[in-house]
């Protein structure tokens, strides 16, 4: 099978070429656009990652030049028109679960370093600065965590809350988990975890009922000094309401591995350019925010399991053979 990949960087081609075996890939820097679907004419599947634009205006570009198949080496598919490509005929398939594991790891990780300022004291240190004013930090233990979604991350990360670090634990999720309500977590809604804990984790997937979950009217719950972690998606927080929670106290700190416009940011080196997103560009200037670049899928296991999924989703559907029910994205809404 010939496929398309876009948004391509090196260690995609590593990990991809490292499974391979007899998919002729096209490898493609930029990311998929109206103005680059034309690149895959010819491909019989396209392979794509999280911000890549697969709208149904891309989708009827793609459909046109023979593309039968959208892979998608991720685990959301907010940015898939799934109706448009039902409409065409083109199959869509995702990897659900590559790691659990690292991203819940890399959400406790960023946790950690803000509470505690780890990552202000390693520039500190750098530049022979060994104090501690300005880095006090708080017990885990005996605080209230709010952990939204607990599918497969969330659930990990509510686990090492509540057994790992001794935290009262408050979850939402329209599925809850029966081993979490066994370890003492406690299930109830959101407005309730945004007022009574004083960290929040996310972990639901990005649709319209979840889009600006933590919002101005969410953060007014709040207690004065909530911590928020988001290693989801972007648009689950709305940036400028969090801004505001920054200035008057009210989030008293962010971290945060997405955001909701980070297509044009994330993935590149811009260093040696102008940040012109106003609303990121504020973000950084404050002490108490953490951000990365969406790197918490980003282990040497994580890759090759997407690789893998990916590649062998593509046999499968070329056989004939059915996926299994979670590698096959449902639309939401009407």
């Amino acid at each position: 099978m010939r496929i398309a990949m876009f948004s391509t960087k090196p260690y995609d081609r590593r990990s991809f070429e490292a499974v391979n075996a007899g998919h002729d890939i096209l490898y493609l820097e930029p990311r998929l656009a109206p103005e680059t679907a034309p690149l895959a004419a010819g491909a019989e599947a396209v392979c794509v990652f999280v911000n890549d634009d697969v709208s149904a205006r891309v989708l009827q570009v793609l459909h046109a030049g023979g593309t039968r198949l959208v892979l998608l080496r991720c685990a959301g598919f907010n940015n898939v028109d799934l109706k448009e490509a039902e409409r065409l005929g083109l199959r869509v398939a995702r990897v659900p679960a590559y790691s659990p594991h690292a991203v819940a790891e890399f959400t406790i990780g960023l946790l950690l370093s803000l509470v505690r300022g780890i990552h202000r004291a390693y520039q500190r240190t750098r530049d022979g600065n060994f104090a501690l004013e300005g880095l006090l930090g708080f017990d885990l233990h005996g605080r209230t965590a709010g952990v939204i979604g607990t599918g497969r991350i969330g659930v990990l990360v509510a686990r090492a809350l509540a057994a790992g670090f001794g935290c009262r634990v408050l979850a939402y999720d329209i599925h809850p988990d029966p081993e979490l309500q066994a370890l003492g977590v406690i299930y109830t809604d959101p407005r309730s975890i945004a007022a009574e804990s004083d960290i929040i984790t996310l972990h639901c997937p990005l649709t319209p009922e979840t889009h600006h979950i933590i919002r101005a009217e969410t953060l007014a719950l709040a207690k004065p000094g909530l911590v928020l972690v988001n290693t989801s998606r972007g648009g689950l927080i709305d940036a400028e309401a969090a801004i505001e929670a920054l200035k008057t106290g009210r989030l008293g700190g962010l971290a945060i591995d997405v955001y909701e416009q980070e297509a044009d940011v994330f993935f590149e080196d811009l260093s040696n350019e102008i940040l012109t997103d106003d609303l990121l560009a504020r973000l950084l200037t404050f002490p108490n925010v953490l951000v990365t670049g969406h790197q918490a899928f980003f282990t040497r296991d994580a890759l090759g399991a997407i690789a893998t999924t990916t590649l062998n989703n593509a046999i499968l559907i070329e056989s004939g053979r059915p996926l299994g029910a979670s590698d096959v994205p449902a639309p939401r809404g009407p």
